[in-house]
């Protein structure tokens, strides 16, 4: 490690301060910081983290996240800070729910919303239980390299067909350590199925704070999603030959986890078309419990250069 990249401990306090908002006047109103190394454009999974964060500030009596949905808007711009509004749109004895809209400031200092959130709450209770949603039997994440080793190999062998910028940002040291058993969209050439399997977790431990835990396991649920639609096509963003953007995301809490533990990531894409895919996700413990559920759509499209091949 060179003395210029931060260690694990640093990259995590980073994520934490990332996702930590502020309030702002006036009442239920929170800035979220921005990353410090940061350029162009925004990683959805931080306004989603952060508008969740925003919510979760506002319910004090003990009811926890259960379920948030969230509409991108507009992209995010890297540098500025967003200002998150938050509405009090219920608030019964076992249930609650927040109407969060995240803004950004434009070229002329107008804030333009970019994200729609709502987030609903539920007092923890006892009830009927039953999963219909096994572990996949995969490798366990000491026998898989991390992400991170294998963009180094790809990238090694693509040589120049990057842009020293977009190297950059590939490599980019990052506080969440993921190991897939497959091909990732950006490794894979061929058409296969549409479905992935990663373990994810903090690169060091969180605080105890399950509020936080929550908002990092929404942060990596935008991680792999999309591009696990891109997998039928043996095509990738990562090599300039799709665009796309994240057009809603839905996630469920089903049971409290921690996110610097291993969760295994599933997912899969029953259906894309119209320019869009659709893709869904399970997230299990290491015990095999079904600790939350992820559903996305968003734009994908081929690339015009692509398409003239």
């Amino acid at each position: 490690m060179s003395e210029q990249e931060p260690n694990p401990q640093q990259l995590v306090a980073d994520l934490v301060h990332l996702l930590t908002v502020e309030p702002e006047e006036p009442d239920n109103h929170f800035i979220g910081p921005p990353r410090d190394d940061g350029v162009g454009r925004m990683f959805g999974g931080q306004v989603i983290a952060q508008a969740l964060q925003a919510a979760q500030r506002t319910v004090t009596d003990g009811k926890q996240a259960h379920s948030l949905h969230a509409y991108f808007l507009r992209g995010g711009k890297e540098g500025p800070p967003v200002h998150y509004r938050v509405a009090a749109d219920f608030e019964g004895r076992s249930f609650a729910n927040r109407r969060v809209v995240a803004s950004q400031a434009n070229e002329e200092g107008e804030l333009i919303p970019i994200l729609n959130l709502t987030a609903s709450f539920q007092l923890p209770e006892e009830g009927l239980e039953h999963v219909d949603a096994a572990m996949p039997d995969v490798p366990p994440p000491e026998e898989l390299r991390s992400d991170m080793e294998m963009r180094q190999t790809i990238l090694a062998a693509m040589g120049d067909k990057m842009s020293e910028a977009q190297r950059n940002m590939i490599l980019r040291p990052r506080p969440i350590d993921m190991r897939t058993s497959d091909k990732l969209h950006w490794m894979n050439t061929e058409p296969r199925e549409p479905s992935a399997h990663t373990w994810f977790r903090t690169v060091a431990p969180l605080p105890d704070d399950q509020a936080l835990h929550r908002a990092v396991i929404a942060y990596a649920s935008d991680y792999t999603l999309l591009g696990t639609s891109a997998l039928p096509h043996g095509l990738s963003w990562m090599r300039g030959e799709l665009t796309g953007a994240s057009l809603d995301h839905a996630v469920w809490f089903h049971r409290p986890a921690r996110a610097d533990e291993w969760l295994l990531y599933v997912t899969e894409s029953p259906w894309s078309g119209a320019g869009r895919g659709f893709n869904r996700g399970h997230i299990f413990n290491r015990h095999g419990e079904l600790v939350g559920s992820v559903a996305q759509e968003g734009m994908m499209r081929r690339r015009a250069q692509t398409a003239k091949q």
